[in-house]
């Protein structure tokens, strides 16, 4: 049976009736069932209806209305999904139901009584009403979006998308570090920044493109080169680490911490037509999720890995990287799905193909193995534990060791 036909067996079972005398209905002691989703009821509702979401109502309503006998009127947005709830509510017995037409749409176009959220409530659920009708999110996991803290390292070519679509999602705070300038040859892939901002620090010009995006969330500016002598203080109190380094040194230093402070680092890498993503969670998962360095046990040399600024990167390539670093990012707060822990997601673009590989700590790590200290560099022989994980591969991608990345 298709929707055209469940909507005309449901037309010709159910009695409709239109938002008037609902109203009417309404004052006489019939009970109004909003079957509405709660994210949509609180953006507002029909004065003195009960809220009976259609996704659960079959469950719930024995618990709600016990006599079958009893005058219910069903209403939702328009008028279908009300309809299709009142035929279920027949088959279960239930004698008195009718459909209201148009819904709250039309309840509100009439100038019937509703209630309405403050105003600041419903642009928050109107904001983020997209992500509240997921099951998976909700109200709930909203919540802890707003309520996260985040460190993205480098504002540039991957820091750009991911902040964006951070800010987008609603993640409360972000902590943008970068101790860069913006530049003209910057702006063929880094969006977040804009030509009239050309000379601006990075993390100024940050601030202003994230707020102007979604004034609710908090950019933390800090504009230093994360290094040993500050990388505790920035990753200590933040729920995830976004790994949009410029160079080694960096991206080393960072998981290090990450491992001694047990936060999850989503990492990337671009060059040319190529990247890479990952999530590296040893700290939180020692002896069975691997770090940056079980992958990298020693930085590439020059030749392996050159500059952006050297070897050229297509600019909608950190876009891509970086979108699916903020996808990780936001599985990781909510605590859905399954993410990229132990597994290096390879992508070409020229072909778009994508590879993945998986990755297996390294048990000689003297980072993140078992009895080892985050603060302590691995030994040259240690090996990187992985399928289909070889040089040709890791090495050049993640190199991209340029300011202009």
């Amino acid at each position: 049976m298709t929707a055209r036909d469940a909507l005309a067996d449901a037309q010709s079972r159910v009695n409709e009736i239109d938002v008037a005398e609902a109203q009417q209905r309404q004052q006489q002691g019939a009970l109004l069932l909003d079957v509405r989703e709660e994210c949509e009821r609180l953006a507002g509702f029909p004065t003195g209806s009960l809220g009976t979401p259609r996704s659960g109502l079959e469950l719930s309503i024995r618990d709600q209305v016990n006599d079958p006998q009893a005058e219910l009127l069903l209403m939702c947005a328009a008028g279908q999904r009300s309809l299709l709830a009142a035929r279920d509510l027949i088959a279960m017995g239930y004698r008195n139901v009718s459909s209201v037409v148009g819904g709250y749409s039309a309840w509100k176009s009439m100038g019937m009584p509703c209630t309405t959220p403050l105003q600041a409530e419903a642009e928050y659920l109107d904001r983020y009403s997209r992500h509240i009708r997921l099951p998976e999110v909700g109200l709930q996991g909203q919540a802890r979006l707003v309520g996260a803290k985040v460190l993205l390292v480098g504002a540039g070519g991957l820091g750009s998308p991911v902040g964006m679509y951070l800010a987008a999602a609603g993640v409360g705070h972000i902590r943008v570090v970068d101790d860069d300038r913006v530049e003209r040859s910057n702006l063929q892939r880094q969006v977040m920044h804009a030509d009239a901002r050309i000379g601006m620090h990075k993390v100024t010009s940050a601030r202003i493109g994230l707020q102007s995006l979604n004034p609710r969330v908090q950019v933390e500016s800090v504009m230093q080169r994360l290094d040993r002598s500050n990388v505790d203080g920035l990753v200590r109190d933040v729920d995830v680490v976004v790994d949009g380094a410029d160079n080694f040194a960096t991206r080393y230093v960072l998981s290090d911490a990450c491992v001694r402070h047990a936060k999850p680092l989503v990492y990337g890498a671009v060059q040319r037509f190529e990247g890479q993503v990952s999530v590296f969670d040893a700290g939180r998962q020692r002896g069975t999720a691997p770090c940056y360095r079980c992958l990298f046990p020693q930085a590439p040399s020059p030749q392996d890995a050159p500059s952006c600024a050297e070897a050229g990167v297509l600019g909608v390539l950190p876009g891509l990287v970086g979108l699916m670093q903020a996808t990780e990012v936001i599985k990781l707060i909510l605590g859905i799905g399954e993410t990229l822990t132990g597994r290096l997601l390879h992508i070409d673009s020229l072909a778009m193909r994508f590879r993945e590989s998986r990755l297996l700590p390294d048990p000689q790590c003297s980072v993140c193995r078992v009895d080892g200290a985050a603060d302590v560099l691995p030994s040259n022989g240690a090996e990187v534990a992985s399928i289909e994980a070889d040089s040709a591969v890791c090495g050049p991608v993640s190199g991209c060791a340029s300011k202009a990345c």
